[in-house]
């Protein structure tokens, strides 16, 4: 059975990470005991990663790049913003176990929509975060093997797809980094889906 819309698909990878002149690095691995698992074709994965594993079959191994542009897109500058410090405290005081430089944290979008922004900068009166996706910028490379190919179950598309699986790839931004969940769906590639 080969990679086509609506199988389940899991795989191994590492994806490393790197310009022509920098040195790979290493960023994320799905292991044979914590794979990627997804629905294909219903758009959960970037696109260009799913057009390099269409047609693969189990125990086939892959190495292919995603250029920036077809990933995360290039880094912006204007996704750098400093915002009131008062919006990050909870009765006047700042939680410095979720609140640190580094740190990702969850934050609403005037729509209400969630978008995760990383903490730059912490200062008296405001709070610098990062609003492009950890990946932006960043040519991805993945490595890796197919494990298992198999049509998914009616409770899988009804669970990924609201009853159904409908094809077509939109691109993810999402879960670049996260651990993955008991349901494989994160990944290098943008699993924990927050569709652009």
């Amino acid at each position: 059975m080969s990679i086509q819309n609506n199988k389940m698909v899991s795989v191994t990878y590492d994806l490393y990470v790197g310009g022509e002149n920098e040195e790979p690095e290493l960023m994320e691995q799905a292991t044979a005991q914590n794979p990627l698992t997804f629905c294909f074709g219903i758009g959960m994965m970037l696109a260009e990663f799913e057009k390099n594993l269409h047609g693969l079959k189990v125990s086939d191994t892959f190495d292919f790049k995603i250029d920036s542009k077809d990933a995360y897109g290039e880094y912006d500058d204007e996704n750098l913003v400093d915002l009131p410090r008062e919006i990050f405290e909870v009765d006047g005081k700042l939680d410095e176990n979720m609140v640190f430089v580094g740190n990702v944290v969850p934050l609403m979008d005037s729509d209400g929509t969630r978008i995760n922004a990383q903490v730059v900068e912490i200062s008296d009166k405001t709070i610098k975060v990062d609003f492009n996706h950890p990946l932006a910028g960043e040519t991805l490379h993945f490595k890796g093997s197919v494990l298992e190919v198999r049509d998914a179950t009616e409770q899988e598309l009804a669970s990924f797809m609201g009853g159904g699986c409908s094809g077509g790839c939109s691109g993810c931004g999402g879960g670049c980094g996260d651990d993955h969940d008991a349901e494989g769906s994160s990944c290098g590639c943008g699993g924990d889906c927050d569709c652009k």
